[in-house]
């Protein structure tokens, strides 16, 4: 892997963007000892730094142009013979005021507006925002890139950069990006890059309403209680028999209090001797209405799989009761072994994504984890947990899922590990034969830096390439 770029030595040193400085005033009119004095300053340095939250606005139009560049900002790329076309755009911001513009030439173009903001704090965390307009542009989250990285007083990064990515759309093309995370205890300067490339010729994007903000105190984490089973129900009577265990079994574990509970796949033809067709029903139905009730009983998301049918079509499906106990969504299970579609199962055809209270998750099923485009595809729309009613497979694959994906998974199965998964890979909590029901804390809003990438959650959509077709 090639280190990001840099700026040459030769190039001059960014001068400093016309924004608000955290500033000490030395007050009274003696100083006894200029040591003494020198370490006071030090010290209401710190002080001020961490007890006045400030913001700097990048406004453009209060800044002096000259050489067709903001004061404080530089065209920049890696090498001049593919550089974008850089211009400033006097009243073509979503405010109808300045933004910074880049233009590309042709595909192979890559350059940024660049600027480094000095005075910030180690180890305060900070929201960066900002506004992007494109058009041209087939994959903005790749090719429209704002990047953060780190630096410390001598200039050297602090760490692998940070990247904001796309978290609003308004109706007129405006997007807005952000990305908060604390800066590196050492950190004393950012170096922000707003980014053009890999877009054909004639794309363009705009910049503007750039902000970065100190957060007073860290923003309560979004911590979800996640829970899964281990349970093979033997000899059932029916589908009602083998559902009630699971049911019985998870209510037993209620003092866990789970924001999200995983069941296996297929838990009405588990234990029984019936084929797919005849444990067929629909949804809702029996089934649902009974998990309807372990969610009100838990107050908890309840994901388990089953046999749907609608009309002469039966589904190897996913469904998803709220706290309430209603139906919340369902998925059908898209890739399907031959040992399911020559009995008769259809595959189905979407990836939808559900938002709770806590965020928004994602449903697989078994054989789909073997294949990378399912996950994929959820964590593209915003997917922070897969949930995976599993009969068996790779647990391998299930950690590489997460990992590739950077998000936390649950699974819940007979053959395989039923565990939860962090975006690393790391598993939190497994349930075995002999402890059937565990739980585990999903803490949402946290960035898992991984050693020599960073923050993986961000970064991978700007390395991903969804416009190379795949044989």
């Amino acid at each position: 892997m090639n280190p990001a770029p840099r700026i040459p030595e030769a190039s001059a040193p960014l001068p400093p963007p016309a924004a608000r400085r955290i500033r000490v005033r030395r007050h009274g009119q003696l100083c006894l000892l200029l040591g003494l004095a020198f370490a006071l300053g030090a010290w209401l340095l710190a002080s001020a730094r961490a007890a006045e939250p400030w913001t700097v606005l990048l406004q453009l139009d209060d800044l002096p142009v000259a050489n067709g560049a903001p004061a404080g900002w530089q065209r920049w790329s890696p090498r001049q013979e593919i550089a974008p076309l850089f211009a400033v755009d006097k009243t073509a911001g979503r405010d109808g005021r300045a933004a910074l513009r880049l233009e590309s030439p042709g595909p192979a173009a890559f350059g940024a507006w660049r600027a480094r903001l000095e005075g910030v704090a180690g180890g305060q965390r900070y929201r960066f925002a900002a506004w992007y307009q494109a058009a041209g542009v087939p994959n903005e989250r790749r090719s429209v890139i704002a990047r953060l990285e780190w630096l410390d007083r001598q200039g050297r990064a602090a760490r692998m950069p940070d990247y904001a990515l796309d978290v609003r759309k308004e109706p007129s093309g405006w997007t807005r990006v952000e990305y908060v995370s604390a800066s590196p205890t050492n950190a004393a300067a950012l170096d922000l890059q707003l980014a053009l490339g890999f877009a054909p010729a004639g794309a363009v994007v705009r910049w503007c309403g750039l902000e970065l903000k100190p957060l007073a105190a860290p923003p309560r984490d979004r911590v979800v209680r996640a829970m899964t089973v281990h349970h093979r129900p033997r000899n059932s009577a029916g589908p009602a028999q083998s559902v009630e265990s699971f049911c019985r079994l998870a209510e037993g574990a209620a003092a866990l209090k789970p924001d999200l509970l995983c069941l296996p796949e297929g838990i009405t033809v588990v234990g029984t001797s019936l084929s797919y067709a005849e444990v067929s029903e629909p949804v809702p139905g029996p089934t649902t209405a009974r998990l309807g009730e372990t969610a009100r009983k838990l107050n908890s998301y309840v994901v388990a799989g089953l046999y749907e049918r609608e009309g002469t079509l039966v589904y190897n499906t996913a469904v998803l009761l709220d706290r309430t106990g209603r139906l919340a969504g369902r998925y059908r299970k898209t890739h399907l072994p031959r040992e399911e579609w020559e009995r008769g199962i259809t595959p189905g055809d979407a990836y939808p994504v559900f938002d709770t209270e806590f965020g928004r998750v994602g449903l697989m099923i078994c054989w789909d984890v073997q294949f990378p485009e399912p996950a994929r595809a959820l964590a593209a729309q915003g997917a922070e947990i897969l949930l995976l009613p599993i009969w068996g497979g790779s647990d391998v694959l299930a950690r590489a899922r997460s990992i590739e994906n950077c998000v936390f998974l649950v699974s819940s199965s007979y053959d395989m590990r039923s565990f939860i998964v962090d975006p690393a890979g790391r598993v939190l909590a497994e349930a075995t034969v002999e402890t059937p029901v565990v739980c585990a804390e999903l803490f949402l809003d946290r960035p898992i830096l991984q050693p020599w990438l960073g923050d993986m959650k961000t970064r991978t959509w700007k390395e991903r390439r969804p416009d190379l077709r795949i044989p």
